[in-house]
């Protein structure tokens, strides 16, 4: 089965454009460097499509061809819109990895539009946020009447790709955001921390402006939801400075002094390294009454996890198996999707 993965020769692009064969599904490889794009489809046997995203007319013609599109190149901020709005156009899925809260804002903005055209458009089908929105999911039909979700990730042995510290670049300075009362409000980076037993270990985490700020509201319909990461406690100061020096962050000077460190660094974890990191998730839900539910889940490292995932969604979509409209993960396939990771284990506590 055919589909078009844009960004194909990223870190995490290159992950899914290893292990499709192996899910029955054939990339069409596509991005704007035509010498990487080659480099990769000769290893790999496929086809490569030389496509930019500023070319409305040129990628419109190109997404006729496919009934879906597994987005693969951030930030997301940048490269989304047109991707979204091509889709839209040519009646073609359209799938991300993204964790950015706007991202799945702007998608949920096109649900009405995505609906008429019976296509579903489903960011975030990675590692943001299959798992926690899959643990949103799991609490919320165990405690019905739930009114606040907490949800805490962390990584043991892991590493970050040069794409996640070029979106993380993008965010400094620019705060948090938790959903309080149905609305999602920006709020200070880290503004609460807490420690969190996730099993193998205890962590400090604090509060990070995480995709499911936006997602599991839609998922699971709890109006208070907070997202929190594994942090170390010298960081953890650090960050509480930003509300003071956000101003200067911001700055263009300083952000593309960040943005260049970003594209220094190495492409990604080694896989020696992914194959020895866990992936950590922690949720707990409270309703009115002061009545608690809490999970726990283990599963592959976050990069391993994504190509994994979204390969799993695209399947099943190619297949037929999908809602029109703006959807998220466990809310379109439920609380289990994550434990179709056979590396996945989840305990309720």
């Amino acid at each position: 089965m055919e589909f078009l993965l844009y960004g194909a020769y990223g870190y995490t692009g290159e992950l899914i454009t290893q292990m499709a064969e192996s899910f029955g599904l054939k990339p069409v490889l596509a991005g704007r460097n035509a010498r990487k794009l080659k480099v990769l489809a000769d290893q790999y046997g496929y086809e490569s499509l030389v496509l930019g995203l500023d070319n409305t007319a040129e990628l419109e013609a190109a997404l006729q061809r496919f009934s879906l599109v597994l987005h693969a190149a951030g930030p997301f901020k940048y490269t989304a819109r047109p991707m979204m709005e091509a889709c839209l156009a040519t009646g073609t899925h359209y799938l991300d990895i993204t964790g950015e809260i706007d991202t799945f804002e702007l998608a949920h903005s096109f649900s009405a539009k995505a609906s008429a055209k019976n296509i579903m458009m489903m960011p975030g089908v990675g590692f943001d946020v299959v798992p926690t929105d899959c643990m949103a999911a799991y609490l919320k039909a165990q405690l019905p009447d739930a009114q606040e979700l907490k949800l805490a990730y962390a990584t043991l042995k892991g590493g970050i790709s040069r794409g996640t510290a070029m979106t993380m670049a993008e965010a400094v300075g620019e705060g948090s955001a938790r959903r309080i009362d149905g609305k999602i409000t920006r709020v200070p980076l880290g503004e609460h921390a807490m420690t969190v037993d996730f099993g193998p270990k205890s962590l400090l985490v604090m509060s990070i402006p995480w995709g499911d700020v936006s997602t599991a509201y839609y998922t699971t319909g709890i109006p208070n939801i907070e997202v929190y990461t594994a942090v170390h406690p010298k960081t953890y100061k650090k960050v509480k400075w930003q509300k003071y020096i956000g101003w200067f962050l911001r700055l263009s000077y300083v952000k593309n002094q960040l943005r260049e460190q970003a594209r220094n660094r190495p492409a990604g974890p080694s896989p020696e390294k992914r194959a020895a990191a866990t992936s950590l998730i922690w949720g707990q839900v409270t309703n009115h009454s002061g009545e608690i539910k809490t999970a726990r889940l283990q599963t592959l490292d976050g990069y391993t996890l994504t190509a994994t995932t979204s390969l799993m969604i695209a399947k099943k979509v190619l297949e037929g198996n999908f809602r029109a409209g703006f959807q998220t993960p466990a809310g379109c396939y439920g609380a289990d999707l994550i434990m179709e990771v056979k590396e996945s284990q989840r305990e309720l506590l």
